[in-house]
């Protein structure tokens, strides 16, 4: 048995009530909040730095069509995507993988990339810790393109794939943009037998009320709720990211979000983004909103890396 089967069983074992709700993958107990921090290796190392705090997760990103960054380093031109630093450097620290599709559904489906596939599979069982898989992240995302059927198909197609490889440890998220287009969500879903995670981005105040919607939506399927990515973006005054802080924690409270990823990033300092004046998201060089993030996650809602999380 693995170790996370282990700990499953043995916390299953001498707990009265259910450990982790709805579709018990890997889902903290009610009230709890997993913290995640992305979104490259570097980035991460030097939030934990100059918090004190290793994160309950980390985040990283590859492709369909390469599978780059996991095994070895690679660089987007958004920071260093190193799936192996995290696992070594954040031993006790769950992983997000936002698994990029984008020009590859067909190619999924008809299995041209099942050798991809493979690489993946044997990386997720090697990690040995729960691995949260955005499969074709933010399928509502207009630049992505994805065409429903296709994307339902390909969706299905890697969940099939990765269950009939023997990976036990990954939850399946299906993540959507949040920014418009609630009438047409489910014309993107794969199913309740595929889907295990709704997720969302929140990159501004105004996806607050289109988030709500969405996940009234996952509370229906009796689906868990994550904020995949977000970032103040477009914001270069303090006040102005103290609101966006204040927002997104009072969101996260009030509708018992289950996971946060925070993407601590100078976004204009990355040649992916230049031009379009983002911002700088880096809590540690402000040290009045470092202090407030530090002051809320410093509450019991907050998980932080830990041996026992699951």
């Amino acid at each position: 048995m693995t170790r996370i089967t282990n700990i499953l069983i043995f916390m299953l074992i001498l707990t009265p009530c259910p450990v982790f709700s709805y579709s018990n993958t890997f889902v903290p107990s009610t009230g709890k909040t997993l913290l995640l921090i992305g979104q490259d290796r570097d980035t991460i190392a030097r939030y934990v730095n100059a918090t004190g705090n290793t994160p309950a997760g980390t985040m990283l990103y590859t492709s369909i069509q390469d599978v780059k960054g996991l095994e070895e380093p690679i660089e987007y031109g958004s920071g260093p995507e190193d799936g192996n630093a995290l696992l070594q450097n954040y031993p006790n620290s769950v992983v997000q993988v936002g698994l990029y599709m984008v020009d590859g559904l067909n190619g999924t489906i008809s299995g041209t990339y099942d050798t991809n596939l493979r690489v993946l599979a044997r990386w997720i069982k090697k990690a040995d810790r729960p691995v949260y898989l955005r499969i074709g992240y933010e399928f509502d995302n207009p630049s992505n393109h994805y065409d429903p059927l296709q994307y339902k198909q390909a969706f299905r197609y890697v969940v099939d794939f990765l269950r009939n490889e023997g990976v036990t440890n990954a939850a399946y998220v299906w993540h959507s943009e949040c920014a418009d287009r609630p009438g047409q969500w489910m014309d993107w879903y794969p199913g309740d037998d595929y889907v295990d995670w709704f997720g969302a981005s929140m990159f501004s105040t105004e996806q607050i009320p289109i988030a709500s919607n969405f996940l009234k939506i996952a509370r229906k399927h009796k689906k868990a709720f994550m904020i995949c990515e977000s970032s103040p973006w477009g914001m270069y005054t303090t006040q102005g990211k103290i609101d966006w802080f204040k927002h997104i924690f009072k969101f996260i409270k009030d509708r018992n979000v289950e996971a946060f990823c925070y993407i601590d990033s100078n976004w204009d300092a990355m040649p992916m983004y230049q031009g379009q004046h983002i911002g700088d998201a880096r809590l540690e060089e402000n040290d009045e909103i470092r202090d407030l993030w530090l002051n809320e996650i410093d509450q019991d809602r907050y998980l932080k890396a830990s041996g026992d999380i699951f």
